[in-house]
C-alpha cells in the first residue's frame, strides 16, 4: 500500500504471549483543557498508517465544534506491510484462506484488543466504552465488520472503509448471513464508505453486502453508506474517517449519506450493480 507510515512514537506496547505479537499502540488524548473525561475512544485498525490521518481528522472536526474529545488510538505492528512482524493478515481475517496458511486469527486478535488492550488503554485514560468507535480501512475494516456482528460486540460504532470483502471467496457474507439466522437485533451504529474511482470488485462486493443487510435487516443496527467522488483505495482515507465521525457524533443531511432503519438501501452505488455481477474478486 502506498501510504506513509507514522511520525509518532507508540504510547505503549501491549504484549500478547498467545499470539506472540508486539502491538505498538499510538494515542492522542485530549487536553487538559477538554475536562477530565470520560472521553470515546476513536480506535483505528492499522495504526502505523492510519494514525496521522486519523488525528489530523479528529483535529480539525474538533476545531469546528463537530465532534467531542476523544483519545484517538491508533493500534499497529511497528512494522511496515509485508514485514514478517505486521500479522494483519492473520489478525483481521475471520476465516482460514488455503493460499494463506496463517489466516483466520481474528477472533484470537479481537479478545486481545477487548482485553489486555483496552484495559491498558482504560488504565491510562478515562475512557467511555459505549460512544467508542473502532474503525478500519481495507482488510482491517473485514476485522472491524466482524467485531460488529458479534452476539455483545464490544464496539457498537464501526466505520468500514472499502471493506475486505473479497477475502476467502467472500466467505464473510456466509458468517453474516448464520449471524443473521441466530440473532434478529444488533442495536449499533456503522458507517460504509467508498470512493467513486475504487475497483468495481471492491464497490460491487459492498454493494453485495449492503443489499444482504437490507433484505434481511437486523432491528436498532443504524446503516449510513456514502461514495467519495473522485476518491480512490488509497486517498479516500481522510474523506472516509471524516464522514464516519460525523456520522456518529452529528446529524446530517448531506446527500453523501444515505440512511437504512429496516428498509431496503436504495444507495446511488446501485449503479454499479451490473459491474458487480462480471467483476473478478480483486485481491488487493
Amino acid at each position: 500500500m502506498s501510504l506513509a507510515p507514522t511520525r509518532q512514537a507508540p504510547a505503549f506496547i501491549s504484549r500478547s504471549d498467545e499470539l506472540d505479537t508486539d502491538y505498538a499502540v499510538f494515542v492522542r488524548a485530549p487536553a487538559a483543557s477538554a475536562g477530565p473525561g470520560p472521553w470515546p475512544a476513536l480506535v483505528f485498525l492499522d495504526g502505523d498508517y492510519s494514525f496521522d490521518i486519523a488525528v489530523d481528522v479528529d483535529r480539525t472536526l474538533r476545531e469546528a465544534g463537530t465532534i467531542p474529545p476523544a483519545v484517538v488510538v491508533g493500534v499497529g505492528y511497528g512494522q511496515p506491510f509485508n514485514h514478517p512482524g505486521n500479522r494483519r493478515g492473520r489478525d483481521y481475517t475471520p476465516t482460514a484462506a488455503p493460499e494463506e496458511p496463517t489466516s483466520g486469527g481474528a477472533d484470537r486478535f479481537l479478545t486481545h484488543l477487548t482485553g489486555p488492550l483496552w484495559a491498558e488503554l482504560a488504565r491510562r485514560y478515562p475512557l467511555h466504552q459505549e460512544s467508542s468507535v473502532l474503525a478500519g480501512h481495507s482488510l482491517s475494516s473485514l476485522l472491524a465488520l466482524h467485531a460488529l456482528f458479534q452476539p455483545r460486540p464490544f464496539f457498537r460504532r464501526v466505520l468500514a472503509g472499502a471493506p475486505a470483502i473479497w477475502w476467502d471467496n467472500r466467505s464473510f457474507l456466509t458468517l453474516l448471513k448464520r449471524f443473521r439466522d441466530q440473532q434478529a437485533a444488533l442495536p449499533a451504529q456503522l458507517f460504509l464508505g467508498v470512493g467513486t474511482e475504487e475497483t468495481a470488485s471492491m464497490i460491487g462486493d459492498l454493494l453485495l453486502m449492503e443489499k444482504q443487510l437490507a433484505e434481511r435487516p437486523f432491528e436498532g443496527l443504524q446503516i449510513t453508506s456514502a461514495k467519495f467522488p473522485g476518491r480512490d483505495h488509497y486517498n479516500v482515507t481522510p474523506d472516509l474517517f471524516s464522514a464516519g465521525l460525523r456520522s456518529f457524533f452529528a446529524s446530517t443531511d448531506s446527500e453523501a449519506h444515505i440512511h437504512h432503519k429496516g428498509t431496503l438501501l436504495r444507495s446511488k452505488l446501485k449503479s454499479y450493480e451490473g459491474q458487480a455481477r462480471d467483476a473478478k474478486v480483486d485481491s488487493k
